[in-house]
């Protein structure tokens, strides 16, 4: 009896495991590979001047929620997403090979018509670059405004959903 549970059991784990014919493998310069295709961005990391002036930034014109995590770390949460922040001097390993503030150029997806969206960025008093203007994004066309955060980062804010009243 205990070596047909073993059989058994040996042939539900068989079945469990992937099966290397499954995975796609090709070649590319001469070298074997598995296909691989990440599914969306989890986090990013912005290195600033000063984590304090880059929290209440994003938090006050964004939105977005301040959170302390380890030891003396912090970020800013938004949707499933997050932004990482290291102080400039003070990164965490591992790090960019050159991390520097103002290096950035990020497209933030709002839920609001665009022209609400200004009319927020003037009163937080953020001085608007460029916009609104019709762009191209990962899903298709929409309506941006670009703006600058503490470090320089460009930042931009689109509207995709139709709602943009321009």
């Amino acid at each position: 009896m205990g070596s047909v549970r073993a059989l058994v059991y040996s042939s539900l784990i068989s079945r469990m495991r992937p099966k290397p014919r499954q995975l796609r493998l090709g070649r590319m310069d001469g070298r074997d590979y598995f296909e691989l295709k990440v599914s969306h961005i989890d986090h990013i990391v912005l290195t600033v001047k000063n984590i304090d002036v880059t929290c209440d930034f994003y938090s006050r014109v964004l939105g977005m929620e301040v959170r302390s995590y380890g030891k003396e770390r912090r970020a800013l949460f938004f949707g499933d997403q997050k932004i990482n922040l290291h102080e400039q001097g003070k990164e965490f390993e591992p790090k960019a090979a050159k991390p520097t503030p103002g290096s950035a150029d990020i497209c933030f997806i709002a839920n609001v018509p665009i022209s609400t969206v200004i009319e927020h960025l003037r009163s937080c008093s953020v001085s608007i670059v460029e916009g609104p203007v019709k762009t191209i994004g990962a899903t298709g066309e929409m309506v941006s405004v670009y703006f600058r955060d503490p470090d320089m980062n460009l930042l931009e804010v689109s509207n995709v959903d139709g709602r943009s009243d321009i």
